[in-house]
């Protein structure tokens, strides 16, 4: 009876739901290493392997694989299928957000929403994971990501808007959040001002710079490849570009050198982008470079001793399967006839794309002959010579009839080849856009406090919170003293807030001293820098950003500058 007894109490507790246990025993760790494969569904996952296994017999597995141990159930604050902006923001604050919000709190939506929300706090910027480790404990800080920086994902570990896109608002602010290391996509959004305040601040900054970037000693750097985002890693120039496990671990050797630890945030971005396209050459082959990275994010934790890695998508994408109806017997096909022809893919539908613009049309059939393994049909060709965007057609543009291929593909001429490599496959896609269903979790902890089961995404907020020793109480009190109104901030003194000198400007705060006319501020938005003195001849240095909001004319700032006007 007493063995029965305890063996009855040991499965209970192998069996009981570690998140909800354990996530309150947490033990905290000097590092962590938060690595997002962004819009990667389970399908994704399961192909790349697939290919991977074919390709080399070798390796069945994935880096991630003996990590994962749960599925997360990710949405936005009123929707149950959310874009990248609120899911990651999520992730990041423990707050679900609405489509296209950046690390800020959402509208209320009445019933739709799925927790209550405070309408009293829409659009407040939300303190960070990464914000409360750099601000309370002095951790270094570092991004790594294959897209645009400003992107949402990236955004939303480091800036705060309600709108996504507004690049000129988020930029200033990752600059200005003074993180130690940066690499990714996006030279041409780095403006002169940008980098002459990184420079000035002891960073080294380095453009489509590979060379630069390896030589690099310092601690603190930005290192940016490709006009925007960067090139898929299938499509990558290798002398140009580095892949994304060279980036993790350059971030890596850097920010381990602070004796405060540190927190890095790796996006494999464009396995999303390429789930949009339906793309399955760039979906797989991007994740596989992907997972190279989560490779070398654990070999430096298993080593380290002192380093979690949390990995995660933030939401699925595309509706990818590996079988399609009209695919007969797609069932019962063996792995050559399921992945051979996939295994023989050299470029992505971007790169295939790229690559018949660049030659001539009389040497598209070589292009597909040499990079895909096959020759276009005549109505394959049909179809390329009569897309709107290709270069090197015969057909003059204006008497091109795109819509006589309407049963192919009739819109870019990245889409029409996605359709083309796609066709000589059995993978299937229900949608060009996100999807809702959960997401896996893989983890990794030196003494194995792990978030096991199906998690929320605010539960998996509390986890990256425990790890550092925090809650999210913690976040929400740096939120407090650090976006406060400031109209609650300065309701003893006088504001004018001056408008903009043109429309791609930001507004000026002016902040006075009714009885001292010598004290005041002035505070321009998406910066860390506030002027003090009628001339503003002094500077005062924030440790978080200042954010403006024109939904309501406001400036969320610090409470405590309204000490400098006293």
């Amino acid at each position: 009876m007493k063995k029965t007894l305890a063996f009855l109490l040991l499965l209970a507790i192998i069996i009981m739901p570690a998140n909800a246990v354990e996530k309150e025993n947490v033990k905290p760790v000097k590092n962590v290493i938060l690595l997002i494969p962004d819009g990667t569904s389970l399908a994704t996952i399961s192909i790349a392997r697939w290919l991977q296994w074919y390709q080399d017999p070798s390796k069945p597995k994935l880096n991630i694989d003996p990590y994962l141990c749960g599925t997360v159930r990710t949405h936005s604050s009123n929707a149950p299928i959310g874009d990248s902006a609120p899911t990651t923001s999520c992730y990041m604050t423990g707050q679900p957000s609405r489509t296209g919000y950046v690390s800020t709190y959402p509208e209320n939506d009445g019933d739709n929403d799925i927790y209550p929300t405070d309408p009293a706090r829409a659009f407040q910027p939300l303190t960070t994971v990464l914000e409360a480790g750099k601000m309370l404990q002095g951790k270094a800080t570092g991004l790594v990501f294959t897209c645009e920086f400003p992107h949402a994902t990236p955004a939303d570990c480091s800036a705060h808007s309600y709108n996504r896109g507004k690049y000129d608002w988020i930029a200033p602010q990752m600059v200005h959040n003074d993180i130690d290391v940066v690499i990714g996509g996006g030279v041409s959004i780095l403006t002169k001002d940008m980098e002459d305040y990184l420079l000035a601040n002891g960073y080294g900054v380095y453009r489509n710079d590979l060379k630069g970037m390896r030589a690099d000693n310092n601690q603190k750097m930005w290192a940016l490849y490709g006009n925007k985002e960067m090139a898929y890693d299938i499509d990558r120039n290798p002398e140009e570009q580095p892949s994304i496990e060279e980036m993790t671990r350059k971030a890596i050797d850097k920010l381990s050198k602070n004796p405060n630890g540190f927190f890095l945030m790796v996006e494999g971005s464009k396995v999303d982008w390429a789930a949009h396209g339906n793309d399955p050459v760039g979906m797989a082959t991007d994740f596989l470079a992907f997972d190279r990275a989560c490779g070398a994010a654990l070999e430096f934790a298993r080593n380290n001793g002192e380093t979690a890695v949390v990995i995660v998508p933030d939401h699925g994408n595309s509706g990818i399967s590996l079988g399609r109806r009209d695919c007969k017997g797609y069932d019962k096909l063996t792995k050559d006839q399921l992945f051979h022809q996939f295994s023989l893919y050299k470029l992505t539908a971007e790169g295939f794309a790229n690559k018949v613009n660049s030659v001539p049309n009389s040497e598209v059939q070589n292009v597909f002959r040499t990079y895909a393994g096959f020759e276009l049909t005549p109505e394959e060709m049909n179809a390329l010579n009569n897309c709107k965007d290709y270069k090197n057609s015969p057909i003059p543009e204006d008497q091109r009839k795109p819509e006589d291929n309407s049963s192919m593909y009739s819109g870019s001429l990245t889409g029409l080849m996605a359709h083309i490599i796609t066709s000589r496959t059995c993978f299937g896609f229900t949608t060009g856009g996100h999807t809702g269903e959960e997401v896996f979790l893989a983890a990794y902890h030196p003494q194995g406090t792990l978030p096991l089961g199906m998690n929320t995404n605010i539960e998996l907020n509390e986890y990256l919170c425990n790890l550092f020793g925090l809650t999210h109480e913690n976040l929400e009190d740096l939120t407090n003293k650090n976006f406060a109104r400031h109209t609650d901030v300065f309701e003893d003194y006088t504001c004018e807030i001056v408008p903009a000198a043109d429309e791609k400007g930001s507004p000026t705060l002016i902040v006075k001293n009714k009885k001292d006319k010598k004290k005041q501020l002035t505070i321009t938005p998406f910066s860390n820098i506030v002027k003090s003195g009628k001339k503003g001849q002094d500077e005062i240095r924030l440790n978080s950003v200042v954010v403006y909001v024109d939904k309501n004319n406001t400036f969320y700032l610090p409470a405590s500058l309204v000490d400098f006007l006293k």
